[in-house]
């Protein structure tokens, strides 16, 4: 059995070696281009299929790995898995989808890639991630703001 104090440190060097290892991808396949975005989603144009194939070899991993994880009753390093509950397709989720794809289209960014791409050194992913960052915010506060006002009606 591991002690606390080696678990302490495995997570924060597996979430570090799992973040390198996303942004190292994501540069050696130049997902952090958004030319490269914008040219698959231009399929009546000069369509460019490199993200299907990115988004295949993400695909394919997961369906290989998860049946090998899933039947654990518990990942190694933490207590429980944490899958997601909600199957509903509800308005929200919808309006959400809808709003990510127009502004992932407009920019080419999506938001791992935006933060990637800010080692380009270039002005338009850090307008990205600024934007990308108020929006989550301005999300938030709102969603706080209408829960904080429908506990204070049923009270």
């Amino acid at each position: 059995m591991q002690s606390d104090r080696t678990k302490a440190w495995q997570e924060p060097l597996v979430i570090l070696f799992s973040g390198l290892l996303f942004g190292f991808g994501l540069a050696l396949s130049q997902m952090i281009n958004p030319d490269r975005v914008l040219g698959f989603l231009d399929i009546l144009g000069q369509w460019d299929p490199t993200l299907l194939f990115v988004l295949g070899g993400a695909v394919g991993v997961t369906i290989v790995s998860f049946r090998f994880i899933l039947p654990r009753s518990r990942p190694l390093l933490a207590a429980q898995f944490y899958l997601p509950a909600a199957t509903k397709i509800d308005v929200p989720l919808i309006a959400g989808a809808a709003l990510f794809g127009i502004g992932w289209g407009i920019s080419g960014y999506c938001p791992g890639p935006g933060w990637v791409s800010l080692m380009l050194r270039t002005s338009n992913p850090f307008l990205f991630v600024l934007a990308f960052l108020a929006g989550s915010f301005t999300y938030n506060a709102v969603a706080k703001r209408k829960t904080n006002s429908s506990s204070s009606l049923s009270e």
